[in-house]
């Protein structure tokens, strides 16, 4: 008899790293105990937040800071 496989989130900071829009595979994603904290630039606010809804299931308890910012330049 095997053991059973455990599927577990991906880690916060592979979280992105995988997604189909590029702009969010190149956003950046630092880790704390307390905190998970997005930064970088994106092209619309939807962007933005399809980063931090793909990042919501994988902070656990943690506190989830979005400061990815919206514009061009």
């Amino acid at each position: 008899m095997s053991a059973p496989t455990v599927c577990r989130p991906p880690a916060p900071t592979e979280a992105l790293t995988r997604h189909p829009i590029p702009q969010l595979r190149r956003l950046v994603v630092v880790e704390t105990e307390a905190e998970v904290v997005i930064t970088g630039r994106v092209a619309s606010y939807h962007q933005k937040q399809l980063a931090q809804e793909a990042l919501r299931p994988t902070v656990g308890g943690r506190r989830l800071v979005n400061r990815v910012e919206v514009g061009t330049g």
